[in-house]
């Protein structure tokens, strides 16, 4: 008996640290296969002669499908268990996956996008917790680790990244483009479906019998840190909306680039640079994070008006690395507020909502600017764009500053 308890203890440990990054790739998957579509919105485009409008609709009916994710299904791992809401998510975005490799057409991809959103939805705020969870099985004794935050974080933004750019390369080089991303990435999320299974679950559902936590419960007093922490998220994940729709088809009508690879790189290199910059600043402690971001942000958002007057490729890849690196701080240190400030058996409800405030801001504003510039100069918009989005966050992050 003795000697028994540790090796299963030990055994216990590992099912779960193996679990952690099960969870963590399924996570970055599925947000990659999200963001698929963005270099290949030119090739939509040719085939089905629609305008810039259409194209951000279409990325955007996937924020309708993921706000109706977060806030109808986000919140019930906290009641059901963490692992049957991730294993829903990845069934859906496999049948997404198959409507937009098999049905050619606009009505299939506005049916695949809205399916995407709803894994989505199911899949972010929920891996988020999972993760918590399953960290702090095998770390008892660091409660308070940034780790979880930063895997969740660096797999949510760095799939988004990864999406672009591999969608990108095999648009350029695979037959196919407009159904061999679909086929990979469904293929891959199968496997990892297999994988997320055989992960441990980490709520007791015996336990909690009819006991059913909140839908959406803060700490006493985190009103008012959770709003400014959403109102960072949303301003963040603008930026992230204008890279992802229009950011392959401003690269190739400013720049009169026509490869698909280089198409992605712009929203790729936004995307990968919200991680990398989390990395760098790992240590760093939460304040640093935000202020740093809050500085680069409007910065990057600066160059990438002013490379619409100067179109070069460098530029438009500088501008967008920085306007992805404070993106990606400011949202890194608005979910970790946000879970600071979330009840503890309310936290994926409270994440939920947090992300369908985040993923509105995917989406609204750059349907906004997609009709603005029907009307006015690329160049003059983008001026107007990034001022609002820049005096928003900072608004934000100083309200979120006076309620720490």
């Amino acid at each position: 008996m003795t000697t028994a308890a540790p090796t299963i203890a030990r055994t216990t440990r590992a099912r779960h640290r193996t679990g952690f990054w099960f969870v963590a790739t399924a996570f970055l998957t599925l947000m990659a296969f999200g963001t698929v579509p963005t270099p290949l919105w030119p090739i939509y485009q040719d085939r089905d002669h629609f305008g810039a409008t259409t194209v951000t609709v279409a990325f955007a009916v996937m924020v309708v499908g993921a706000a109706a994710g977060f806030h109808l299904l986000g919140h019930l791992s906290d009641r059901l268990g963490r692992r049957r809401i991730i294993v829903p998510a990845l069934l859906t975005g496999i049948l997404s996956a198959a409507v937009l490799a098999i049905w050619p057409g606009l009505p299939a991809l506005l049916v695949g996008r809205v399916l995407t959103g709803v894994a989505v939805g199911l899949m972010a705020s929920t891996a988020t917790v999972y993760l918590t969870d399953l960290h702090h099985a095998v770390h008892p004794d660091e409660p308070r680790s940034s780790m979880p935050a930063l895997v969740a974080t660096a797999s949510n933004l760095g799939g988004l990244a990864l999406g672009p750019l591999v969608a990108g390369a095999l648009a350029q080089w695979a037959p196919a483009p407009l159904r061999t991303s679909y086929a990979v990435f469904g293929a891959l999320m199968i496997v990892l479906l297999l994988l997320v299974l055989s992960t441990p679950e980490t709520v007791d559902i015996e336990a909690r019998g009819n006991d059913r936590p909140a839908r959406f419960a803060l700490r006493p007093g985190a009103g008012a840190a959770f709003g400014s922490a959403a109102a960072v998220g949303f301003f963040a994940f603008a930026v992230m909306g204008l890279f992802s729709s229009l950011g392959a088809i401003i690269v190739r009508g400013q720049l009169g680039i026509t490869s698909y690879f280089v198409a992605g790189l712009a929203p790729f290199t936004a995307f990968a640079a919200s991680a990398l910059a989390q990395l760098a600043l790992l240590r760093a402690s939460q304040a640093v994070a935000l202020v740093t971001g809050t500085i680069t942000f409007p910065i990057g958002l600066a160059l990438t008006a002013v490379s619409l007057y100067h179109p070069m490729l460098w530029l438009a890849l500088v501008a967008a690395a920085l306007s992805g690196s404070g993106a990606g701080l400011l949202f890194k240190s608005a979910v970790a507020e946000t879970v600071g400030a979330a009840a503890p058996a309310s936290r994926a409800g409270v994440l939920a909502t947090f992300f369908v405030i985040a993923y509105l801001g995917m989406g609204l504003p750059s349907i906004a600017f997609s009709i603005v510039i029907r009307q006015v100069a690329l160049q003059p918009a983008m001026i107007g764009f990034a001022a609002v989005l820049s005096l928003g966050a900072i608004a934000a992050v100083v309200t979120a500053r006076r309620h720490k």
